[in-house]
């Protein structure tokens, strides 16, 4: 205030009286005051650095430890190499070894895909992402379970790949709970399809690993980058 007084000098108070009468050159004398526009121009730039400021989100990785980072970043390449070694057994076994050739089988079955919209690095949102992590590996571990015997060479394959999926879902649920993000109550299992065939479930075996290795791609796109310095 002291600032602008100084610049309007004695005659302020008539100055500011003509600045409100409706002669627009009174009204540009006050506007374009050399005198004034410095101080104009440090206001507008605090405003600017606020918007900046309040429009940046805070750095999602701040919340993380770099040790839960990277290991479930290796927990996602265990996964993967799991799901290719039973995409592979039953493409060389079973010859099914186009999964988009199986889409209309998979609709028809009632497969469910999981959502991770909230992961991408255009968009993260930390507790979503978390949860979305967390429910989509939940979903693919009863899918997992949905497919046992689906045959004696592949069991054990299978096998390893739940229990993978299973720990992966538990690292992530308890990380939640350290931030405490975790729901009150654990998700329970919604209904899960029914393979009434040996091919049905050799084929949702196919869709299934299909589809968890789509997720699993995303959940490492955005957990490394959640992991970046």
């Amino acid at each position: 205030m002291k600032l602008m007084g100084e610049c309007l000098g004695p005659g302020r108070g008539e100055l500011w009286q003509r600045a409100g009468m409706p002669g627009l050159p009174e009204r540009s004398a006050l506007l374009l005051s050399p005198c004034l526009l410095p101080a104009l121009q440090l206001l507008l730039w605090h405003s600017a650095l606020w918007t900046v400021h309040e429009a940046t989100p805070l750095g999602p990785a701040r919340s993380l430890p770099q040790s839960f980072l990277l290991k479930c970043l290796e927990q996602v390449r265990k996964i993967q190499a799991d799901g290719a070694e039973l995409q592979e057994r039953l493409c060389a076994t079973h010859k099914l070894c186009h999964p988009e050739e199986l889409v209309l089988l998979g609709h028809s079955l009632g497969i469910p895909q999981a959502p991770l919209s909230s992961c991408s690095s255009q968009s993260l949102q930390l507790t979503s992402c978390l949860d979305q992590l967390h429910g989509g590996l939940f979903l693919y571990q009863g899918l997992l379970q949905a497919l046992a015997g689906i045959s004696p060479e592949l069991a054990p394959t299978l096998d390893t790949l739940q229990l993978d999926v299973t720990d992966f879902a538990t690292n992530i649920w308890l990380q939640m709970e350290d931030l405490g993000v975790a729901p009150a109550v654990q998700p329970t299992q919604g209904t899960m399809p029914t393979f009434t065939s040996a091919f049905q479930r050799r084929a949702g075996g196919v869709l299934v690993a299909s589809q968890l290795q789509r997720f699993l791609g995303l959940a490492y796109r955005g957990l490394r980058y959640l992991a970046e310095p």
